[in-house]
């Protein structure tokens, strides 16, 4: 018998939080975040990491586990999921995954094997090197030579993964994109339900306008000087998230807070938008479009708690 996975996901702000509690509480569920941001601990308000009232007596993983100047990738991410996976079944619940990193989502549900990749670091150092003397731009440029594909999945600032498929073509002389295509081919060892919650995109954007606005207003200026002062920085893969490089940016000088705020809010909506071009490439999806349930999260869960029985996630009886 595969192991029961539920995931609910889909773009920044469209209310994956309040949602995923109400259906934790419906089918005696636990949450395990796919959010490469909320596993750091001090990184609240920019993260919009879920509080412990909000979650109700959920029991959560993967949040608040790591200090920001610690390591975390898909490999840590896969290890934990799966320990925790398991404590969760143990438990008699089931694991609800949520989140908006796709490519967590994705590496967890197929099993996908990052550990083998060669490393060489004296050609990874060539590399941060040129993405710092010559620009973030020069080395996603590199990669739309070798791999199109890859650098069209991949945004330009995202230095890390960028790294990683060029080393991936550099030790196989494999394109990244043909063998994430072969490995998203592989059948999952879940029985799994794979939830996209969705909106207008105008409905999408004004949230996140709210949001970042909220965030300012509950202190993410104080809480990035507060990190700041704890010794952590800008070559840190954590300060890197958005809302905390820009205030970084801000609190050294390099840009005026309006700026910083037009920033944040500018690239968390193109975020959004690259989540949703993840997602639309993902195969046995259901989509969850917020109008069609007339913005009614009773309605949406009454829709995916029929999903579950039909899946035999949770049994027929269920009330």
């Amino acid at each position: 018998m595969k192991q029961p996975l539920v995931i609910l996901t889909g773009p920044t702000a469209v209310g994956k939080t309040e949602l995923s509690i109400a259906l934790a509480k419906l089918i005696n569920g636990a949450v395990i975040s796919a959010d490469s941001m909320q596993v750091y601990r001090h990184m609240d308000i920019g993260s919009a990491k879920i509080t412990k009232e909000e979650m109700q007596g959920v029991p959560h993983y993967l949040v608040d586990e790591f200090e920001p100047d610690e390591e975390f990738h898909v490999v840590r991410f896969q290890e934990r999921a799966q320990h925790y996976l398991e404590r969760i079944n143990a438990a008699g619940q089931i694991p609800i995954l949520v989140g908006g990193t796709g490519f967590y989502i994705q590496a967890l549900l197929y099993g996908i094997d990052f550990t083998q990749q060669q490393e060489d670091s004296g050609y990874r150092e060539t590399l941060r090197q040129t993405a710092k003397t010559q620009g973030p731009g020069a080395l996603h440029k590199m990669l739309a030579e070798v791999d199109p594909d890859a650098a069209a999945g991949i945004h330009a600032n995202n230095v890390k993964r960028v790294i990683r498929a060029l080393e991936f073509y550099h030790f196989t002389g494999q394109k990244i994109s043909e063998h994430n295509k072969r490995e998203q081919q592989r059948e999952s060892p879940y029985n799994y339900a794979y939830f996209i919650l969705n909106d207008g995109r105008e409905q999408i954007y004004q949230r996140i306008g709210q949001r970042v606005d909220k965030m300012l207003a509950d202190g993410l200026v104080e809480e990035v000087q507060q990190l700041k002062a704890m010794g952590f920085h800008k070559g840190m893969v954590s300060m890197q998230g958005l809302g905390y490089k820009e205030i970084l940016d801000y609190l050294e000088g390099g840009c005026t807070l309006e700026e910083a705020v037009y920033r944040i809010k500018r690239d968390t909506r193109h975020f959004a938008k690259r989540q949703l071009t993840w997602f639309r490439r993902e195969r046995d999806v259901i989509w969850l479009p917020k109008p069609n349930f007339n913005y009614s999260n009773e309605k949406i869960l009454s829709y995916m708690e029929e999903v579950l029985k039909e899946k035999k996630i949770i049994p027929e009886e269920h009330k």
